[in-house]
C-alpha cells in the first residue's frame, strides 16, 4: 500500500489544487462535524474530509472503493454505535453531505472509478486526470 502522499487520494486533491489555482487543506475538520459519541469522547470524535479551500467554500471528498463495496479490510472492526463499519461509514458519507451543505460548503465527490484503474490505483495520466477532476469541479461551479 502506498504511503499516504503517493496515495490515490493525495494525487487526486494535488489535481484539484493545480485547477482551482489554490492549496486546499487535507484532512480538515470542522466542530460541527463529528461521528457517532462513546464514552471517551462524548462528543463524536471530528469527522475528517479529504479536502478543503476555505477561499472557496469547497470541499472535495475523493471516494474509494469502500464507500460503495463491501471491504473485509476496512469492515472487520465493531464500531462505537454498535453497527457494523461498513453501515456507519454510509451513514457518516450521508450525514458529511447534509452538515457540508448546511454549514454553508459546496461538496464534490468524486469517486475513484472515474479514473483509469490498473491494480486498484489510478494510472497516472496528469492530462486525463485533470479532464475527469475539471469535469467533476465544473459541476460544483455551475451550482448556485
Amino acid at each position: 500500500m502506498a504511503g499516504r502522499p503517493e496515495s490515490d487520494e493525495h494525487y487526486v486533491l494535488d489535481l484539484c489544487d493545480k485547477i482551482l489555482g489554490a492549496s486546499g487543506r487535507r484532512q480538515a475538520t470542522f466542530d460541527w462535524l463529528r461521528g457517532d459519541p462513546s464514552p471517551s469522547r462524548p462528543l463524536g470524535t471530528k469527522l475528517p474530509v479529504d479536502g478543503f479551500w476555505p477561499g472557496l467554500e469547497l470541499v472535495v471528498e475523493f471516494q474509494e472503493e469502500q464507500h460503495s463495496k463491501p471491504s473485509p479490510f476496512f469492515d472487520r472492526r465493531q464500531t462505537v454505535s454498535g453497527i457494523g463499519r461498513g453501515e456507519q461509514r454510509r451513514l457518516y458519507d450521508e450525514r458529511k453531505s447534509l452538515l457540508i451543505r448546511e454549514n454553508g460548503l459546496r461538496l464534490v465527490v468524486i469517486d475513484k472509478s472515474a479514473f483509469v484503474i490498473r491494480s486498484k490505483r489510478i494510472m497516472r495520466d496528469p492530462g486525463r486526470d485533470c479532464a475527469v477532476v475539471r469535469q467533476h469541479l465544473s459541476n460544483y461551479a455551475n451550482r448556485s
